[in-house]
């Protein structure tokens, strides 16, 4: 059986596509700034600031990290406002529930530490988690593994003890560079085929598949 169990937020546990887009659009705006909503959707899971930096230099504008730091804060205050718009995908409190007291519990996210901590609390699974790590807790976002050996650091597990739960082809590479077993579910941008690229261990539609929970606590 595993140690501990390190889950994604964006496109894993909760749907907030359209609300980072919308986020991400109206601070883009305030500096007349114009991308695809396609462009931020693909750039969901290696973070606010290098989703930033990566528009930036495509629409030729210079910056300095003063004024990503500004957007990224931006950005969060958006994300936080529209939290009501924000779903738990069908099955993740009931596998986080199965789960609780059998595995440890983290949440890896490179989201912002107010939007995660805030939705967590809003959506009463806080509870749930014995670590949270965001953004600001690492040096290096996903594809690099660092936020998931941190998370596991901090839950006192082995990495080849832990199993992720990702959406993203960044958060399979980090999980898959970190030495950890990997359930990949295409609920997020990412389809199947691009996520089985990626070699996770197991692959499913939904949180409410029935090979996670045999999957976790084999």
């Amino acid at each position: 059986m595993f140690e501990a169990i390190i889950f994604d937020w964006d496109g894993t546990l909760a749907d907030t596509r359209q609300v980072i887009v919308i986020a991400f659009q109206k601070a883009l705006s305030e500096i007349n700034c114009k991308v695809s909503d396609e462009y931020i959707e693909r750039r969901i899971g290696i973070g606010a600031a290098d989703t930033f930096r990566d528009i930036l230099r495509s629409a030729k504008m210079q910056f300095d990290e003063k004024l990503i730091q500004h957007l990224v804060e931006r950005k969060s205050q958006l994300e936080i406002k529209l939290t009501n718009q924000v779903k738990l995908f069908l099955g993740t409190r009931e596998l986080l529930e199965a789960i609780n007291g059998k595995v440890k519990m983290g949440l890896a996210s490179m989201n912002n530490r107010s939007v995660i901590i805030h939705l967590l609390k809003s959506k009463d699974i806080e509870k749930y988690f014995n670590a949270v790590l965001t953004a600001e807790s690492i040096s290096h976002s996903k594809p690099d593994p660092e936020i998931f050996l941190k998370t596991a650091s901090k839950l006192n597990a082995s990495p080849i003890k832990c199993v992720v739960v990702e959406d993203s082809i960044f958060g399979v590479k980090a999980a898959k560079s970190a030495n950890m077993s990997c359930i990949a579910v295409v609920t997020g941008v990412y389809s199947r085929l691009e996520l089985e690229k990626e070699k996770p261990d197991l692959i499913v539609k939904t949180l409410k598949d029935k090979q996670i929970l045999p999957f976790i606590l084999q």
